[in-house]
């Protein structure tokens, strides 16, 4: 067989080492940033951390976590996500699920409507008129400024459209033949069939809405902002406004050290999140296939 040959196994062994080195490099920064949170102020402002605590406390995460703008920031964080990857899956699927069937006489005018959303990739109004728009209907300030504006990914429909097309026409035209519309075809066929692509789109849609953090400053107040855009105005010009710590405080708590528990609270939700979605990549690309 082919993978018992010498090339092959010198290239997937090429392979693994590169593939172990990249994500060694991915990890090394957040090993980093872990340590710092978790070591004491002198270490700290020495430089002495590298990547393994010194003078190991709890410290910065208690402040954190007794930081009520911090708390604050996490749970509209949360709010956006919930709220992001729920319209914005519902979208998806509603979208592309007409479209995908453009090719088959479907849906007149499809090949239009597809590409009048790749035109939206390709060109936007800009800033200023978005900015007015979010103003003049009365978002601003709110949740669904944050929310609305992305809710329909092009890139992320776009992918969701193309896995449509790969299911077998045989499993539609005998739902079809039951009796079935299209919505229950959709929910009840296409849905279950592709779990693992909305699996992967769900993944880039909560990414997308944790990380965000531009429009929360152009939209929200302070007292609103999600937790990327309180992070980046941290890492950018260190809140100097905090309560002053105690004598003790001080031997382990640096601003450098707060913000690293921040940054690592920050990106945990995302790593506890991965893995329970990364089991539907695995599966194959169509579940369930046409009996002969």
């Amino acid at each position: 067989m082919y993978y018992k040959t010498r090339p092959y196994r010198f290239f997937y062994a090429f392979n693994i080492i590169v593939l172990s080195f990249l994500s060694l490099l991915c990890l090394l920064p957040l090993i980093h940033v872990m340590a710092l949170s978790f070591s004491s102020g002198l270490a700290v402002e020495t430089n002495q951390v590298s990547l393994w605590p010194i003078g190991f406390n709890f410290d910065s995460y208690s402040r954190t976590l007794a930081d009520g703008a911090f708390l604050g920031a996490l749970l509209n964080s949360a709010l956006r996500v919930v709220l992001g990857v729920s319209i914005g899956m519902i979208v998806t699927i509603l979208t592309a699920y007409p479209l995908s069937k453009m090719d088959s006489g479907g849906l007149k005018g499809g090949k239009l409507i597809a590409w009048y959303f790749i035109f939206t990739m390709l060109f936007h109004g800009g800033l200023i008129p978005s900015y007015i728009l979010i103003q003049k209907i009365h978002l601003m300030d709110t949740i669904w400024a944050l929310v609305l504006p992305g809710a329909l990914g092009v890139y992320n429909m776009i992918l969701m459209l193309n896995f449509f097309r790969t299911i077998p026409k045989e499993l539609e035209e005998a739902s079809l033949i039951d009796g079935a519309g299209h919505l229950t075809t959709l929910f009840r066929v296409y849905i279950p069939v592709s779990l693992p692509s909305i699996a992967t789109i769900a993944l880039f849609v909560t990414v997308g809405n944790w990380n965000a953090w531009f429009d929360g400053l152009i939209y929200m107040q302070k007292d609103n902002w999600p937790l990327s855009t309180l992070l980046q105005t941290l890492i950018q010009a260190p809140d100097l406004s905090q309560k002053t710590a105690s004598a003790s405080e001080m031997l382990n708590l640096t601003d450098r050290s707060l913000r690293a528990a921040k940054i690592f609270i920050g990106a945990l939700p995302i790593l506890l999140v991965y893995p329970f979605l990364q089991r539907f990549f695995v599966k194959g690309i169509v579940v369930g296939a046409v009996k002969g």
